[in-house]
């Protein structure tokens, strides 16, 4: 017998055992009848009236359920071994993320074994590992190389862009639902956060050679004119698209946290030892807020990326708002 099978016979055997145990009690009209008073007799009636409408209920509930034609809401499991961090300590592994094709989302080529490390609380920064696969880093590589120009920074006076020597490395965006594996990744992005697609820029790819780096600052705004699209900048996704031999890590200098506690810490640049840092490596992403719970902008987000030492580097940022972001 199939398990399918097997359990729709076990619904019914339970569904009957139910049925002829209300039964019982409700249907017999005698015990109603001579041995209480009149009174008694209708509260028994009406009683009996309640307790057959809802075993009806029940039963035909229950037969949905069987058939799977309805379904019941199962909160997910957190695994027993996670554990949630202390002020000043970093956070292990938490529960494992399900398979993209297990979430009916499309992408390209096969991912790793997702799972998830707090990296801190202040600011609220979190690591996913294999979030894409080799395949979609290639590809978002591929789209970026013949259009790489010099990064710039936002203009606090104008709102525009400005060059400057604090981010030396070269970069793109891809417009927003470029294609259907971007589209996949912004779904997976939007799935991951809780934030819709609408909220978020398109997605940035970034190249840094040696000795190019970020200094460190904020991605939210503190000028009038980049948050009237959309509101402040909430988040940002920061997907590594390829490995680094040294440097390029990503630095939290204001991070309440135990720097040291992180597992790479014996592989990390002397800038990196600066601050709450993650190494970069091809398919990870990390998730970090901008702002706190309460919509105010959060100064322990001061981010940087340090220069590399070997090696290259390739990322991709999201960003994300407060409301809908036109485009």
């Amino acid at each position: 017998m199939e398990p399918s099978e097997l359990r729709y016979s076990a619904i019914m055997k339970r569904l009957t055992f139910i049925f002829r145990s209300l039964w019982v009690m409700v249907a017999s009209p005698k015990m109603a009848k001579g041995k209480y008073p009149r009174v008694q007799a209708l509260r028994v009636s009406r009683c009996r009236g309640v307790l057959l409408v809802s075993l009806g209920l029940t039963a035909v509930f229950v037969v949905l359920l069987a058939l799977g034609i309805v379904s019941l809401p199962i909160k997910s499991l957190v695994s027993p071994t996670a554990y949630f961090n202390q002020i000043g300590h970093f956070t292990p592994v938490t529960a494992p993320r399900r398979r993209a094709t297990e979430r009916g989302i499309e992408g390209l080529g096969e991912r790793g074994k997702q799972w998830t490390q707090v990296l801190s609380w202040e600011p609220r920064a979190f690591l996913y590992h294999n979030f894409l696969s080799k395949e979609e880093c290639e590809y978002l590589v591929g789209l970026a190389k013949p259009r790489l120009a010099k990064s710039t920074v936002v203009d606090g006076k104008t709102g525009g862009s400005l060059d400057s020597e604090v981010r030396t490395s070269n970069g793109m965006f891809l417009s927003r639902g470029q294609d259907k594996i971007v589209r996949a990744i912004e779904k997976r992005i939007a799935d991951f956060t809780f934030v819709p697609v609408e909220h978020g820029e398109g997605l940035q790819i970034l190249h840094y050679e040696f000795g190019q780096k970020y200094e460190p600052h904020f991605d939210y705004f503190s000028d009038p004119f980049n948050t009237k699209n959309g509101g402040q900048r909430m988040a940002t996704m920061l997907m590594y698209l390829s490995d680094v031999e040294e440097g390029g890590e990503t630095v939290f200098p204001n991070a309440n946290a135990n720097f040291s506690a992180v597992p790479w810490w014996d592989e990390l640049s002397e800038c990196g030892k600066k601050g709450l840092s993650v190494k970069p490596k091809m398919g990870n992403a990390v998730l970090f807020w901008s702002t706190k719970p309460d919509g105010t902008v959060d100064p322990a987000s001061l981010h940087g990326s340090c220069p590399v030492i070997k090696g290259d580097k390739w990322s991709a940022p999201k960003w994300m708002h407060l409301g809908e972001y036109k485009v």
